[in-house]
């Protein structure tokens, strides 16, 4: 490392290396120290200390400095005991350090307090001055360091930190100037400086120029003190008295008792909190069970010192079995009439759903104790389920809870932590009782098909006993450890779909099936409740806003395609916002909405007849799809190319629809001359089947009758007729099986425009279950096989427009 002293010309030419000036003041060099001389010390760069100077050369160097105000050259002696040392007694390398303070007492002592600014190494000595003077190379503390210094560095300060913590008494603000230093070499001399170390391994360091290897040393020695700090608690720790503090402060309380009682004081504080326990513990009307293990509770808690760690722990235990609703509930009184009222108003449609639910209600009247079914909600987003069993709240005259149970994946959010655990509480069913206040509230369990099961287990098992009306009258949190009845707990659930959910836990709810709404349906919704609710939430008024009819079938038809009515929501509450600004603004007193202004409010429209734009081509067909938000559209398109009979499928299809097309293939060859074809040509024909939206999964064997007819189209060049969608599985003797969700398909046929629908005849049931409005819109054609799908889609021969582009 380059110093920064140099000799000056006085010296190289021999002459004096000071002068007397005109007033007898000393002259120094500018390159020159004041030279002070120290004992068993050592002074690091960016250190504070103060120095004893006790001897006359001494004394008279740090008055020099003080006076002319220059900075002292701190060094080493080589041997403590030389009283006059030479400068062959110090050592070569020291530190430069400002006076910030000289101070003499009156006992003759005299005190330098100084600062250390950067270390330097002695050149050589000056002769003739009545102290020691030297000049000297400044050396600098090198700048960057890269990635090594910095992780020295956070290894440094960690370390320094826990040496703190373990020291008996820290430094005021030592901690907090540990905390604050960013730069590497001035950690590693503060830490150097007030490290427990001899005074030799404090100079080695100091004179350690590389950061790196000084870093190192520092770190470890530091290393080594730490582990004798910890030595040294942990041997104070086992050779404790055995009387702790918890013992020391049990003993000052009982002495605190009997000098309040001889001042006739009364109690203490706590007696009065105990007597309203015991007191509330009787009138919780608890079952005997749980009342003794209350009981039991509180005595425990009376024998506990406050201090204790387990006190607050058995108070919350207590706090949780007084607040619980243990009293039998009044019995249900239903009014079937008003529950029909309640139920109308609340809800448009869904005409068999609150039949099922008033012939639960009714059987709830005759049977009060009676174990009635576990009813479980399952439809799309927005139909309507959480509201329905608000109504079943309100018609019972129960109070309503909800417990969200989508995302739930630890066993103990259903049956609770036991009280081992820190911060552990009860589970959701017992938390939500609490909230309700009474055993006979309406319990919605909403989401259960979200349930998944993790590591902590799977809370659809613990949910087996909740819903199990012979099992849930002793459920037991494991939390509360004591048998709880949930028999008069009204439990309803909601789902969007029934495959994730657990066989034996279905098998213990009756599934009711909430369809999609009509266009019909959703205009009236939108117009009894939507539009009113929207209005309330942004400040407008009845007299204030208007909706024509028209403009709410233009938002239901071209700006939502769903099957409930959240967007639809949505969209209204735009149209509202748009009005309360015109009125805020002072620019109309009220605002009247028709279809011709929704494009200037909503933007354009979102969806149009993707009908029209993808029939009227040979090998184009419509499907009737099922998702878990309601019913779809689907389209498949058909190619075919020269090649070699390849069958090409694209579309993101599952196993179980890659099948159906292959399926579908074999059908059509085996009717290649009722199609008017060669059976030969297929071998030469690479036929390509593409189902759009392939950004979304799709499989089921329910296309299978789509792609049969989609096929048929392109080999005979025939177009299917565009007003007509279709679904059924087809087997390869040609028959048509039935599928599932037909409720949900015919309604979004409805939805999309669609004319006629083709279904499996064995599906002609489930039409019970449509609503009478989709079914007067529709055509119904029934399939026994896929010779009858043939005579009545497929359009005759010529009246195909453009099939030249799909050969």
């Amino acid at each position: 490392m380059q110093l920064e002293g140099k000799r000056s010309d006085e010296e190289t030419n021999g002459a004096v290396p000071h002068r007397e000036a005109a007033a007898g003041a000393l002259v120094i060099p500018e390159d020159a120290l004041i030279i002070l001389p120290v004992r068993q010390m050592v002074l690091f760069p960016g250190m504070i200390l103060p120095i004893t100077v006790g001897r006359e050369a001494s004394i008279a160097a740090a008055q020099q400095a003080a006076k002319t105000k220059r900075p002292l050259g701190i060094l080493l002696q080589r041997d403590a005991g030389a009283d006059q040392p030479g400068p062959e007694d110090l050592r070569l390398v020291g530190t430069v350090a400002n006076i910030l303070r000289y101070v003499t007492t009156p006992d003759g002592l005299h005190h330098v307090v100084c600062q250390g600014q950067q270390r330097f190494r002695v050149v050589d000595y000056l002769p003739g001055y009545p102290f020691t003077v030297a000049r000297v190379g400044r050396i600098p503390e090198p700048e960057g360091g890269g990635e090594e210094i910095e992780a020295r560095f956070l290894q440094l300060r960690q370390r320094a930190l826990e040496v703190l913590e373990l020291l008996p008494q820290t430094p005021e603000g030592l901690v907090a100037g540990v905390q604050s230093i960013d730069s590497p070499a001035a950690l590693a001399d503060l830490v150097a400086g007030v490290m427990d170390i001899e005074t030799e391994e404090k100079q080695a360091l100091l004179e350690t120029l590389d950061l790196k290897t000084r870093m190192d040393s520092v770190l470890e020695k530091l290393g080594h003190r730490l582990q004798v700090l910890k030595l040294s608690r942990e041997i104070g720790e086992r050779t404790k008295t055995t009387l702790d503090e918890t013992q020391r402060k049990y003993l000052l309380r009982e002495q605190m008792k009997s000098i309040q009682k001889e001042l006739g004081e009364g109690e203490p504080d706590n007696a009065a909190d105990l007597a309203e326990l015991r007191k509330a513990i009787a009138e919780a009307q608890m079952p005997e069970e749980v009342e003794k293990q209350a009981s039991k509770e509180l005595k425990r808690l009376e024998r506990m010192s406050e201090s204790s760690a387990e006190q607050s722990m058995v108070r919350a235990y207590l706090d949780w079995l007084i607040e619980l609703p243990w009293k039998r509930p009044e019995p249900d009184t239903i009014d079937m009439a008003e529950a029909r009222r309640i139920l109308d108003a609340d809800h448009f449609g869904l005409e068999q759903i609150k039949k099922r639910i008033l012939e639960f209600l009714a059987v709830r009247k005759l049977n009060p104790d009676g174990h009635g079914p576990i009813l479980c909600f399952v439809g799309p987003p927005g139909v309507g389920k959480t509201s329905l069993g608000q109504s079943v709240a309100k018609a019972l005259g129960r109070k309503f809870v909800r417990v969200s149970l989508g995302g739930l994946h630890d066993e103990a959010e259903i049956r609770g932590h036991r009280r081992t655990y820190i911060g552990a509480l009860p589970g959701n069913i017992i938390q939500a009782l609490k909230k309700a206040g009474t055993r006979g509230c309406v319990m919605m369990l909403d989401e259960i098909d979200k349930v998944g099961a993790g590591f902590h287990g799977d809370p659809s098992a613990a949910l087996l006993e909740v819903l199990d009306p012979e099992q849930n009258n002793t459920f037991r949190d494991n939390y509360l450890a004591v048998p709880y009845d949930l028999s008069r707990v009204l439990f309803i659930t909601t789902a969007n779909v029934l495959d994730t959910i657990p066989g034996p836990l279905r098998d213990r709810m009756e599934i009711i099936q909430l369809p999609g709404y009509t266009q019909e349906e959703k205009r009236e919704i939108a117009r009894r409740y939507l539009l009113a609710r929207q209005l309330a939430e942004n400040g407008l008024k009845p007299e204030q806003f208007a909706m024509s009819d028209a403009a709410l079938s233009a938002i239901i038809r071209d700006y939502t395609r769903e099957a409930g009515v959240r967007s639809l929501e949505r969209q209204i509450g735009a149209v509202c916002r748009r009005a309360a600004v015109q009125i805020a603004a002072g620019e109309a007193h009220s605002v009247s909405v028709d279809e011709e202004q929704l494009a200037g409010i909503l933007g354009p429209a979102k969806f149009e007849n993707e009908v029209a734009l993808r029939s009227g081509l040979p090998g184009v067909a419509t499907g009737l799809a099922w998702t878990p938000v309601g019913g779809d559209i689907l389209f498949i398109e058909t190619s075919k190319t020269p090649g070699g009979g390849k069958l090409i499928l694209t579309g993101q299809l599952g196993e179980v629809m890659k099948e159906s097309a292959q399926a579908a293939l074999t059908l059509v060859k085996s009717r290649a001359s009722v199609l008017g074809g060669d059976a030969a040509a297929f071998e030469k024909t690479d036929v390509h089947i593409h189902v759009p939206a392939g950004a979304i999964p799709k499989d089921g064997p329910s296309a299978g009758v789509a792609m049969f007819i989609a096929l048929a189209s392109l080999f005979s060049d025939r177009t299917v007729r565009s007003d007509t969608a279709m679904t059924g599985e087809i087997s390869l003797r040609g028959l048509v099986l039935p599928v599932g969700g037909i409720k949900d398909k015919v309604l979004a046929a409805t939805r999309a425009g669609i004319r006629r629908v083709m279904l499996p005849a064995r599906n002609r049931k489930d039409l019970e279950e449509v609503p009478e409005e989709a079914k007067r819109k529709l055509e119904f054609v029934y399939l026994e096989n896929v010779d009858d799908a043939l005579g009545s889609v497929l359009e005759a021969e010529g009246a195909a427009t453009g099939a030249s582009s799909n050969r």
